[in-house]
């Protein structure tokens, strides 16, 4: 298949290699754009640190010396979250993949009062902090980075899109920020039919969520957020 893949870099290029190793056309073209905000960390001492975004750990390691969050336990939310750690911080403990379990891993190992620094970007859902909150841990978010959306389709896509027959079989989604805005830009370029007759792969049920709200069906939604069940998922 001839799959968009519209989440941001340096993910999307890694999703691209990993689609054309398994067959697939993959069209690289993020609709979001990381850019560190380059605010200085909170300080410290922490008990903890906790990683919900591998992009929100490459923002601060970008400018700040690492050595500055060593020693720290870290736990974070999934496997290529721990990965980029433990290569940056050391051991990781790791989460099961959804913000809900992570919480649950920070409260097995850390005792309520423990204060906790939270490496996020501007847009984030509630979860773990409101869960370690109300369980008695003092949270101190960092907001690393901003996604901001891209201002216009991009041309490959409104060219794939625009085809006779379309030029795109499926889109790939990861969050519900990148699929809202996905939807929002094809409907602006004037193919919004093209974009809702596609094959959508969703990472997770709060991911075809915001899809749906829009009126497009997914066609496929991760058992579990990880990018291998979505990527077992294509057909």
């Amino acid at each position: 298949m001839r799959i968009w893949v519209a989440r941001p870099e340096p993910g999307a290029a890694r999703t691209g290699e990993r689609l054309a190793a398994l067959g697939h056309r993959p069209l690289v073209a993020p609709v979001l754009a990381v850019r560190p905000t380059g605010a200085a960390l909170p300080h410290g001492p922490f008990d903890g640190l906790i990683l919900t975004s591998a992009n929100a750990l490459d923002a601060v390691l970008a400018t700040t010396d690492a050595g500055a969050l060593r020693g720290i336990p870290v736990f974070a939310v999934g496997a290529r979250t721990a990965a980029l750690a433990e290569a940056r911080l050391g051991p990781v403990a790791v989460g099961a993949g959804d913000a809900v379990a992570l919480a649950a891993l920070v409260r097995g190992r850390l005792a309520a009062g423990a204060r906790l620094l939270h490496l996020a970007g501007a847009e984030r859902k509630a979860e773990p902090a409101a869960a370690l909150t109300s369980a008695g841990y003092a949270i101190a978010t960092h907001v690393a980075y901003a996604a901001e959306a891209v201002p216009h389709l991009p041309d490959a896509v409104f060219s794939a899109l625009a085809a006779t027959p379309p030029g795109l079989d499926a889109a790939l989604h990861y969050s519900r920020r990148s699929a809202r805005v996905a939807h929002r830009l094809s409907g602006a370029a004037g193919h919004g039919g093209a974009f809702g007759a596609l094959r959508h792969y969703c990472l997770s049920d709060d991911v075809a969520a915001a899809l749906d709200q829009a009126g497009v069906a997914a066609h496929f939604v991760a058992g579990r957020p990880r990018e291998d069940d979505l990527l077992a998922g294509l057909c």
